[in-house]
């Protein structure tokens, strides 16, 4: 088994040698490891030659869910299995799919784990493998990557400064039966349940039925969402509505804050969704619930 990991050292706010622990952890083992660090404003051809080059069994993705993202649109749609080392602020995929947050037990599922397919939704140029959003908290994630603070104190700041400055967006969706107009604080567009840092954002969310879910919140409802996350009830249509969709087009009036995995693209007026089905394979820890494909 040979393993090459894709390393991102700006991620989180971790105080430890990544390479350092990768290469203890598996000196004693048969097991092959090569490890590329990104330098910053790495291209994907540039990962694409490594991995290409560097003929691994696997690929491990070292870093948050932007990590991720890079080598999953590296590997779409090919066999090459993608394992996770969660070294972001929050992890949400990690945690998603019940991956150790702590890099010990993480890395021992890389060369032991099952493997499973799952799903990506394709939205306009990018890729999402956990969750993307327009509005309230894209302008959230802006902000956040300009404080010097990281982890859940730095969230906490961003958060603060989101509720005081962003305001409401006039949006349209456009799915397959229905057209829906709305102010709206924010868009999701959820192929997983819930945010790394922990808000479940789409409870009724599966990665194993060919949809995924849009979530329009029509105002700063976190207190809604909390109340779901905390009761289990329903949403209250008229503070939040969710949508189960193949695809979906979604229009701004005026540009709205556009984020995907944790990753500020921009402003935007349309965003186009689809499912993209079975189309990277991923190592979990054996003895997790499975993900039926199709």
């Amino acid at each position: 088994m040979k393993l090459l990991f894709i390393i991102n050292p700006g991620s989180g706010s971790h105080d430890i040698n990544l390479k350092e622990v990768i290469s203890t952890h598996f000196s004693a083992k048969k097991t092959e490891v090569d490890l590329f660090e990104l330098p910053k404003d790495c291209s994907l051809d540039k990962i694409k030659a490594k991995i290409t080059s560097s003929k691994a069994d696997r690929v491990v993705a070292v870093g948050g869910d932007g990590t991720l993202k890079l080598v999953a649109e590296c590997l779409l749609n090919t066999k090459t299995p993608i394992g996770i080392i969660p070294a972001g602020s929050a992890n949400g995929m990690a945690k998603e799919l019940g991956i150790p947050t702590d890099i010990e037990p993480a890395l021992a599922i890389l060369d032991e784990g099952k493997l499973q397919k799952i799903h990506v939704v394709k939205l306009n140029d990018e890729i999402c493998i956990h969750l993307s959003d327009l509005g309230f908290n894209a302008y959230l994630v802006k902000k956040f990557d300009t404080l010097p603070e990281r982890g859940m104190w730095g969230y906490a700041k961003a958060t603060w400064h989101a509720l005081w400055n962003h305001r409401r967006m006039e949006v349209q969706l456009k799915l397959k039966d229905e057209t829906i107009t709305s102010k709206a604080a924010m868009v999701a567009i959820a192929n997983a349940t819930m945010y790394g840092s922990g808000l479940k954002i789409n409870p009724d969310g599966k990665l194993d039925d060919e949809l995924f879910e849009v979530i329009l919140v029509k105002d700063y409802s976190y207190l809604e969402i909390l109340k779901v996350w905390i009761t289990k009830l329903p949403f209250n249509p008229k503070k939040v509505e969710v949508f189960q969709t193949a695809e979906v087009k979604i229009s701004s009036k005026h540009k709205a804050h556009f984020q995907v995995d944790g990753e500020y693209i921009g402003g935007v007026n349309t965003v186009e969704a689809s499912i993209l089905p079975a189309a990277i394979t991923v190592v979990l820890p054996n003895g997790s619930d499975p993900i039926a494909i199709g």
